[in-house]
């Protein structure tokens, strides 16, 4: 309705003879309403595009802070159960630390006794031996020729002062005759002419001496057997919670970096949160400020249109420009000033209108040839207010035009900028993830692989540790046998030895009788025989034993290397399975990162295209725009001159 009136009220001015005052009124407040809505539409869309990328960023944003808390809530969890875990395996290493250091001192104390008992039966069976073989010496010597009991006795000391080992056979001797023989009673005649009674004496000794030695050999081999199951028992369990301490070491060890490695990563994401979470607040403040500010604009601007409106409709009515129109400017009479100057008025506007038209067809500018048209049809105080403002305007729209092409050329460098930038970081980022997803799949293989060689240490392990198990289970028995064999054998060679001694002393004491004595004489004897089979006893206990110390340090050097490669392995890919997790978290992460680079580069894609129409798509450059305008202006002002009014700086 307004419109309406305003295009009537023009009309019915532009009818008149001259411009008034009303219809300039009229036609500024006409261009304030035309700003004022396009300044409303304006505002409008920047709002709206600042409000868009609030949303956009609240979601992004939100979403962030929503994963962060979820890492949070799991980083905190894994933490507090490494740290117990740690706490435990450290409990437990303590434990077993303890449980090795008494099993190592009880086979330091058990290996000291066994260090002593050794020293003592070598000395024992040192002596022994020596004692055994003297009186078999002795023997042999008294049954090649007959001594008397002075001779015999006389030969023994002679051999005590040479032999250490026949001072206790002296002695033992020398006891034994005492119980033969009563205090102060003679010598009996059989020990003055004979030394059969010596001799048989003399193998009594031998056989207490040799049982004696026997029995030390027994004791001993028994200590030796005892020793050696408490020492492998022991060694076994040390070397048992050796394995499981360093396992759980490792354990400790794995957890202990990644709780630390994760304690890193919750303070960096409570850091990142904290930070989303004020920039979420700031914007929000801000956008909150900006939409009341906006508000508050829109409805200042509603209130000046309204006004505006108001206003031209109350001076657009026919009371008020008709009026002015016939009282105000008719009535006014030209003076004889303004009469005397009409015919040079006239040929300045001619000579003005032709060099607009001049300028116009070189120019081919419309609004110079629009502008020779209106000066020749128009008064000339109209043309001269129509050369103003068609500067003025002019001018606005250069500082416009250069105000838009600052923008535009601002604009169009940051967005450029911007798109590559991204661009760049996101070529980056591809190439970083592809990378790693290269780095994982290696990892991944490697972890499989250690894994595989640990499975089959393992098992390699086993199986020697059976085959270990088996063949000492098979020598303790063989030197079982052997040594149940050699004391039966020996046991068996003294039975026989008494009773060949016996019948041997028969037949002495009565020579005339040609008795049977038994088969003791010749290699092919059956005493023979049994001394070969205790000595094959003897050497099949010493080589079984010999065998099992042989099998037990191969064992022992295959185990310990076996255990040192497995530990490493086992190091080797903890190691690797944290470079892997630590580098699908750097993947993660790069690809969040992307995603947020891909999001900023499609923005600012879009945004390029929003300033293509208007900054980009031009026919005609902004050079050739603002000379074809400076040349516009020229041409006016030269028109203004010769409209002889003062030139327009």
């Amino acid at each position: 309705m307004v419109r309406k009136v305003l295009a009537f009220a023009l009309g019915a001015v532009v009818g008149a003879s001259k411009v008034t005052p009303v219809q300039k009124v009229l036609q500024m407040m006409s261009e304030m309403v035309a700003k004022g809505e396009k300044a409303v539409k304006d505002e409008q869309k920047i709002m709206a595009g600042y409000t868009e990328w609030v949303s956009d960023e609240n979601t992004r944003l939100t979403q962030n802070i929503k994963t962060a808390a979820d890492d949070i809530e799991k980083l905190t969890a894994f933490i507090t159960k490494a740290d117990n875990d740690i706490s435990v395996l450290g409990s437990d290493i303590g434990e077993l630390d303890s449980l090795i250091q008494q099993k190592e001192g009880e086979l330091a104390d058990a290996t000291s006794i066994r260090g002593t008992e050794n020293v003592e039966y070598v000395s024992q069976q040192a002596d022994l031996a020596e004692s055994v073989d003297a009186l078999q010496r002795a023997i042999d010597t008294m049954k090649s020729e007959d001594y008397d009991r002075p001779q015999a006795m006389m030969m023994l000391q002679k051999m005590a002062v040479s032999k250490q080992g026949m001072r206790p056979v002296l002695a033992a001797f020398l006891a034994q005759s005492s119980k033969m023989q009563e205090p102060g009673a003679p010598d009996v005649a059989a020990y003055e002419s004979q030394s059969g009674g010596i001799i048989e004496l003399l193998e009594g000794l031998l056989l207490k001496f040799e049982k004696e030695l026997g029995e030390v050999e027994n004791a001993e081999t028994n200590k030796v057997q005892n020793y050696d199951m408490n020492k492998i028992q022991l060694t076994d369990l040390i070397g048992y919670s050796n394995k499981n301490r360093d396992e759980k070491a490792v354990s400790k060890a794995d957890y202990t970096a990644k709780s630390g490695r994760a304690k890193g990563d919750l303070a960096a994401t409570k850091k990142s949160k904290a930070a989303d979470e004020k920039m979420v607040a700031e914007m929000n403040s801000i956008h909150k400020q900006k939409v009341q500010v906006f508000a508050s604009n829109q409805e200042v601007r509603k209130m000046e249109l309204e006004a505006l409106n108001k206003a031209i409709e109350i001076i657009s009515a026919p009371n008020v420009a008709d009026s002015y129109a016939g009282h105000v400017n008719l009535v006014q009479k030209p003076s004889f000033l303004q009469t005397q100057s009409t015919s040079h008025r006239v040929a300045s506007k001619q000579r003005a209108a032709e060099l607009l038209r001049k300028r116009a067809r070189i120019l081919s500018s419309k609004t110079l040839a629009n502008i020779a048209s209106d000066i020749a049809a128009n008064p000339f105080a109209k043309v001269v207010d129509m050369i103003k403002t068609l500067l003025a305007k002019l001018k606005e729209e250069a500082a416009a035009e250069a105000d838009h092409k600052a923008w535009c050329d601002k604009e169009l460098k940051d967005n450029k900028n911007k798109r590559n930038r991204k661009t760049a970081q996101s070529e980056k980022l591809q190439a970083e993830i592809e990378d790693l997803s290269a780095t994982i799949t290696t990892q991944g293989k490697k972890i499989v692989t250690l894994g595989q060689e640990m499975e089959d240490l393992t098992k390699a392990m086993g199986e020697a540790t059976s085959e270990r198990n088996a063949e000492k289970a098979e020598n303790v028995a063989t030197i079982a046998d052997a040594q149940a064999g050699a004391a039966a054998v020996k046991s068996a060679l003294v039975v026989l030895r008494d009773f060949y001694s016996a019948q041997a002393g028969f037949l002495q004491q009565v020579p005339e009788m040609k008795a049977y004595g038994g088969m003791q004489s010749g290699k092919g004897g059956v005493v023979g025989m049994l001394e070969v089979i205790v000595s094959d006893f003897v050497r099949l206990e010493a080589e079984t034993k010999s065998a099992e110390m042989q099998a037990t340090a191969e064992y022992d050097s295959f185990m310990k290397d076996a255990k040192a490669d497995k530990i490493s392995k086992h190091k080797l890919q903890v190691k690797t399975k944290l470079e892997k997790d630590q580098s699908e978290f750097d993947r993660s992460n790069s690809e969040k990162m992307l995603k947020g680079v891909d999001e900023e580069l499609s923005k600012a894609t879009s945004y390029f295209e929003q300033l293509k129409p208007e900054c980009i798509e031009i026919k005609v450059s902004y050079e050739d725009r603002v000379a074809a305008r400076k040349a516009e202006i020229q041409a006016l002002k030269d028109a203004y001159s010769m409209l002889d009014q003062k030139t327009v700086e």
